[in-house]
C-alpha cells in the first residue's frame, strides 16, 4: 500500500521553562530539573485535546489546499482522557471540521497511538480503495485532575497537537512498514482504579488519581535491580521491533537517518539510542529538551521539525519509534 504524506499543521500550549512552573507540580524539583527538560507547553484550562486538535487538523488541511469535504477518512490518536466519556472525539472532530464525508476512527493506545496511526490510514487504503485521502492528528491535552505532568511518570507531559495529511500514491513521506507489540502483564500501569465500570465514579467522592511511577517499583518489589532489569527488557524489545520494521522495508537501522523517539528524558532516551547503536544526536532528543513529551504527538512533531530544519533529504528513511503504556511498542518508517 503506497501513500505518503502531503503537509503538516501543529497546534501546541503555551510555554514556560521548567524550572519556574515545576514547584507547582512537585516538591522533588531536582530530580524533574534532572530530566533534561528545559520547556514545558501548557494548554489554557479552556482548551480541550479536540480544540488543539482542530487547530492543528486546520493548519495541514490549508498546507495542501485541501478542503475537509474531501476528507476520505480522519484518524483520532489520543494519549489521555479526551474531553467526556461516553462521547467519540474523533466523530466530533470530523463535524467540526466539515469532514461530513469521512469515516472517523478514534485510536486510544497511549504514546504509542501516533506511530499506529499511519498503520491504521495503510489497512484503511487496503481495503477500501475508494479512499485516497486521510487526515491523521495526534494529540495530548494532560488531564491534571487525574495526572500530575511532571510526577506521575519520569518525564514532562506538554499539551499539542500534530496533524498531517495522507494521500494514496503522493511520491514524498511514503509509508513503507509499521511494526507493533504488546506485553500484557504490564497493562496495570498506571491505571485509574475510580471511574470505570468495575468502581464507577461516586458522588461527592476525592477525584481519583492515576497511578504512578511508585506503583510500577512496587510491582518490582522496589528492588532498584529488577527495575533497572524492566528498562532494559522496554528498550531490547523496542530494538527488535526497529529491526523488524527496517527488515520489511529493506533497510538496517545503521541506514536510518534518523530516529524518531518519545521525547523521554534525557538518560531513557540516550539508553534508547544506545540500544540502537546510534549516537543521540541521531534522534530526537533536542526537540524534547525544548517541547516536552507531546505523547501520541512526538513522532510527527518530531518529523514535521526535522523537515522544517532541512535536517531531512530525498530518499532518507526515518523510524518513529514509539513505547506505550499496555505495554506496546510501536515502529514505523517513513521515506523522505
Amino acid at each position: 500500500m503506497s501513500f505518503g504524506l502531503v503537509s503538516f499543521g501543529e497546534a501546541l500550549g503555551d510555554p514556560a521553562p521548567v524550572a519556574d512552573v515545576v514547584a507547582q507540580y512537585t516538591d522533588d524539583v531536582n530530580r524533574v530539573l534532572g530530566y533534561g527538560y528545559r520547556r514545558v507547553h501548557r494548554a489554557a484550562p479552556d482548551v480541550g485535546l479536540t480544540d488543539l486538535a482542530e487547530r492543528a487538523a486546520r493548519r495541514a488541511l490549508d498546507a495542501a489546499t485541501l478542503p475537509a469535504a474531501r476528507v476520505d477518512l480522519l484518524v483520532l490518536a489520543v494519549t489521555d482522557l479526551t474531553e467526556h466519556l461516553y462521547w467519540d472525539a474523533a466523530a466530533d472532530l470530523a463535524y467540526r471540521l466539515g469532514a461530513a464525508g469521512a469515516e472517523a476512527v478514534l485510536l486510544t493506545q497511549a504514546c504509542t497511538t501516533g506511530v499506529l496511526s499511519l498503520d491504521t490510514v495503510a489497512g484503511k487504503f487496503a481495503t477500501h480503495p475508494e479512499y485516497d485521502t486521510a487526515l491523521v492528528i495526534a494529540a495530548n491535552r494532560t488531564c491534571e485532575v487525574y495526572w500530575n505532568r511532571m510526577e506521575t511518570q519520569p518525564m514532562v507531559f506538554s499539551d499539542g497537537a500534530v496533524a498531517t495529511v495522507a494521500r494514496r500514491g503522493h511520491p514524498r513521506l511514503r509509508w513503507q512498514v509499521t511494526e507493533a507489540a504488546t506485553d500484557g502483564r504490564y497493562a496495570g500501569f498506571y491505571r485509574l482504579d475510580g471511574g470505570g465500570a468495575a468502581a464507577p465514579f461516586a458522588p461527592g467522592a476525592e477525584p481519583p488519581a492515576a497511578r504512578d511511577v511508585w506503583h510500577v517499583m512496587e510491582f518490582f518489589d522496589y528492588d532498584p535491580e529488577q527495575f533497572a532489569q524492566y528498562a532494559r527488557h522496554l528498550d531490547e524489545r523496542m530494538v527488535r521491533v526497529t529491526e523488524r520494521a527496517c527488515e520489511r522495508a529493506g533497510v538496517t537501522v545503521a541506514d536510518l537517518a534518523r530516529l524518531i523517539l518519545v521525547a523521554d528524558n534525557e538518560r531513557a532516551m540516550t539508553s534508547l539510542a544506545e540500544a540502537h547503536k546510534v549516537p543521540p544526536e541521531r534522534t530526537n532528543r533536542a526537540l524534547a529538551a525544548e517541547y516536552g513529551h507531546l505523547g501520541a504527538a512526538d513522532q510527527l512533531f518530531g518529523l514535521s521539525r526535522l523537515l522544517d530544519a532541512g535536517e531531512l533529504h530525498d530518499g532518507d528513511r526515518v523510524a518513529l519509534i514509539s513505547l506505550g503504556r499496555g505495554t506496546h511498542w510501536a515502529c514505523t518508517i517513513i521515506e523522505v
